[in-house]
């Protein structure tokens, strides 16, 4: 029994120091567990974002846009005459080309009324149609009365003489030229006609563009022969030069360039 007491004793001493030094979280553990509060999350107080003013974007310059280029103006088309002639001879030769080397195409007497369409490059010759007719030739300026200036009527080309064209022979040959100063001999092979072909007038056209006077000027020339003689002065910017046909009854054969010395 005394030996019970010895050893309680020690136990109950050794209980009451640990119960002494327990952790106040311990004493506590017995008691009714405290319900917890729920937290209180603090909503967040909206971000101060502050929205970016739009940036200022640089207007650049504007840019120089070229002036339109000034076009030139095309120069106004010359507006021509058309004038009326009246024969003022006896007779008069209407014929293909501006000159007495042309061939014949018909004739008329003084009085004959002619439109006056055309004229050649010095106004000496005329170019004329009847009315109601689809047929034009050339009558020398002087031997007409016009209502008009003849330099007021539209120049005609020596291409738009509108010459007929021979359907039986082929263009001369040999054809050449010389220069000795200031005159130029032109010279070719003479054409052969059958009998009946011959025209009975100027066999040889030459269409010449040669320098006067530090200007060319455009002439018809005639010849019977084959050779014939130009005058062609030095002076110009343009170089001359010229073209032959030959004629017989039904029309002109094709022209020829003349190799201009």
């Amino acid at each position: 029994m005394r030996l019970m007491k010895k050893i309680l004793l020690p136990c109950l001493l050794l209980m009451l120091v640990l119960a002494a030094c327990a952790p106040a979280e311990l004493a506590t553990a017995t008691s009714e567990p405290a319900t917890p509060q729920a937290s209180e999350t603090p909503s967040p107080e909206p971000s101060s974002t502050s929205t970016p003013l739009p940036t200022e974007t640089e207007t650049p310059p504007p840019s120089s846009t070229p002036l339109p280029s000034e076009t030139p103006s095309p120069e106004p088309t010359p507006t021509y005459a058309i004038l009326r002639g009246t024969v003022n001879v006896e007779k008069v030769s209407c014929r293909y080309g501006p000159g007495a080397m042309y061939l014949y195409l018909y004739g008329m007497v003084q009085g004959a009324n002619q439109d006056v369409i055309g004229r050649n490059e010095q106004g000496t010759w005329a170019l004329t149609m009847s009315r109601g007719d689809n047929k034009s030739c050339w009558v020398k300026t002087d031997l007409m009365d016009l209502n008009g200036e003849i330099m007021s009527v539209q120049p005609i080309d020596p291409d738009d003489y509108n010459l007929p064209k021979s359907p039986f022979y082929g263009p001369l040959t040999n054809v050449g030229a010389k220069r000795n100063g200031n005159e130029v001999v032109v010279s070719w092979n003479p054409l052969i006609l059958r009998a009946g072909d011959d025209s009975l007038q100027t066999p040889y056209v030459l269409q010449v563009w040669v320098c006067r006077a530090g200007e060319i000027v455009m002439e018809s020339l005639g010849a019977y022969e084959t050779s014939i003689s130009v005058v062609d002065e030095p002076g110009c910017a343009e170089p001359s030069h010229g073209r032959i046909t030959s004629a017989e009854k039904h029309g002109y054969t094709k022209f020829v360039e003349i190799p201009w010395p």
